[in-house]
């Protein structure tokens, strides 16, 4: 190899290293790996992709490498071996290339095992054999062949060589354990139980590791045909998807640089797109991790829309949406209530949209799923007061309605039919304003500012009240069983009517006018008057962030979680603007 900043006519050749790999992977041979053009034929080097040379049938000729990914080629020069040059005095030279980076060996790695994967192992074996790296460790590759081929005895002898290779000395046991108890369920499947009972007493039980499987894999012996045993043992039988799945657990407990950790190179792109998508700002479509949804040739940017349009919506980001998907323009203007429109909520499903008017009437809207315009599908009416509150049960068949703080009344309608269920009032001098659903959609809670709190069924029966508590607004937890209210106090607490207990959650130091709770019931949004909006964890029970921009008096205005995942909020405005933010 030429020497370097050697002069013209004088050359120096390198031999590449003598002996066995060692167990770290790297470019091998001098200057990334390459022989030199003087290497005769019993200097042969490993092939870089983990695998033993062949025996040069060339003779003395140089490029002795074995260049295949796991069947021996035929010797002579391979298209990557030494490139030859002239240099001053006639001699030939390998020319010099920059050694690799660790980095750079560690694509090549992961470009190879991608690739190897899509079933171009010719392709593979010429980038290792060109750049001097290797896919895996000798002994990781014969490995990797044995479980696939089922030779039961051969990777146990293997996991001995690869012992050296691993940090924790438990993993070869653990490593074993899993190989043998492979081995176990083929035999049960082929129906060999003589030879299952033989690896089940005297291979895996000696092992004393998990012994509460072994308990479990013992009782899959009385397992009367294979399709029995498939389903009880949650497994997919004997044949190549039970053994990659066997051999993805294998990896687990191998250090990458003797073997990668399957599709890394696929979970490194997806982690960088998910990245992506949670540092974009206006990002709104659903979670996808599948990689064919997404271009990787470019970076992913989502164009900003309009931040505020006054007497439109106004959106605000969440926790952190293409221009064509934020909703920044009036899309339908709905002219059908003859007063003002006090509330206005979608279904559970999205199908359908509800707004409530102090015209005292409710109208149902049919959302069209292509062009999300909205046609009008039935007037609920017979509410004596304005609707200022609505809320749809959990399987959207009951609708109920509130008014404002002289209402003593409360609506129930059957969307279906448009019939009125129930009209519940418990006395003249209550104030119920708002409502809200349990979970099973048989119960919901109601309650107002003049210490009303009740909990009724569908037809307006009282089944538990809470005495002396001035509700604001409501909601029920999943649990079924917790109630949260915020109240005159400033603050929100939560009851449960099964056993009569309270504690407080949410403490601020300003009237919560309203609040809404998040899907997954982590994140409480509320309305507090002359702060804004506040977001609040649950869990930790910590004020996340406050937002600014929104005018709240003492009106009461409700804000909402908005976008496919909930990464937005909207919220009105007594300046007659809506804001939305992430």
């Amino acid at each position: 190899m030429q020497a370097n900043g050697a002069g013209g006519g004088q050359q120096q050749q390198q031999q590449p290293p003598q002996g066995p790999a060692g167990p770290e992977l790297g470019c091998l041979g001098a200057q990334n790996g390459e022989a030199s053009a003087g290497t005769a034929a019993g200097d042969q080097l490993a092939h870089a992709n983990g695998l033993l040379p062949s025996a040069n049938s060339g003779g003395g000729s140089p490029g002795g490498l074995s260049v295949n990914n796991g069947v021996p080629a035929a010797g002579g020069p391979g298209p990557a071996a030494a490139e030859l040059g002239s240099g001053g005095g006639g001699g030939s030279a390998l020319k010099k290339k920059k050694r690799l980076s660790q980095s750079d060996e560690d694509v090549i790695r992961l470009i190879g095992q991608h690739l190897h994967g899509l079933g171009l192992n010719q392709t593979v074996d010429l980038l290792m054999q060109e750049s001097g790296c290797r896919l895996e460790h000798p002994s990781a590759t014969k490995f990797r062949n044995h479980v696939m081929e089922g030779e039961w005895d051969k990777a146990e002898n293997d996991l001995n060589e690869l012992k050296a290779l691993v940090h924790s000395p438990h993993a070869i046991v653990r490593m074993k354990f899993l190989l043998l108890q492979q081995k176990y369920l083929e035999y049960l499947e082929d129906g060999k139980v003589l030879e299952a009972l033989q690896v089940l007493r005297c291979e895996l039980t000696p092992l004393k590791y998990n012994t509460e499987r072994i308990h479990v894999l013992s009782g899959y012996l009385m397992c009367s045909h294979a399709e029995d045993l498939r389903a009880k043992a949650e497994w997919e039988g004997k044949g190549t998807a039970s053994r990659s799945k066997l051999l993805d657990k294998l990896q687990t407990y191998l250090p990458p640089s003797v073997m990668l950790p399957p599709r890394r190179l696929q979970n490194l792109l997806r982690q960088a797109v998910e990245l992506q998508r949670d540092r974009c700002l206006y990002h709104n479509t659903k979670l996808d991790s599948n990689l064919d949804s997404v271009s990787l040739l470019i970076d992913h940017v989502c164009s900003r829309g309009l931040r505020s349009v006054c007497g439109a919506l106004y959106m605000l980001p969440c926790l952190g949406i293409m221009r064509k998907q934020f909703p920044c323009y009036t899309q339908q203007i709905l002219t059908e209530h003859c007063n003002e429109v006090w509330f206005c909520k979608f279904s559970n499903d999205g199908t359908k949209l509800a707004t409530g008017s102090k015209d005292t009437t409710v109208i149902i809207w049919q959302v069209d799923p292509d062009t999300h315009q909205l046609k009008l599908l039935k007037t609920l009416e017979g509410h004596a007061y304005g609707v200022s509150y609505i809320a749809w049960s959990p399987d959207d068949n009951y609708l109920v309605a509130c008014g404002p703080d002289d209402c003593s009344e409360l609506w129930l309608w059957n969307v279906q039919t448009g019939e009125l269920r129930t009209k519940m009032s418990q006395s003249h001098e209550d104030s119920l304003t708002s409502v809200a659903w349990n979970p099973d959609g048989k119960r919901f809670v109601t309650g107002g500012q003049r210490g009303q709190f009740y909990q009724c069924d569908l037809d307006g029966n009282l089944l538990d009240s809470w005495e002396g508590v001035r509700v604001q607004c409501l909601w029920c937890l999943s649990d079924g069983k917790t109630v949260l209210a915020s109240d005159t106090h400033q603050r929100i607490r939560g009851y449960n009517f099964e056993d009569l207990t309270d504690r407080n959650i949410v403490q601020e130091d300003h009237p919560i006018m309203s609040f809404t709770i998040s899907k997954n019931g982590r994140l409480a949004l509320l309305n507090v008057a002359t702060q804004g909006v506040h977001l609040w964890d649950l869990q930790d029970r910590v004020l996340v962030r406050k937002y600014q921009g929104v005018t709240q008096g003492f009106y009461t205005i409700h804000s909402c979680f908005g976008g496919h995942n909930e990464d937005f909020i909207a919220s009105g405005s007594e300046e007659e603007c809506s804001s939305m933010d992430s």
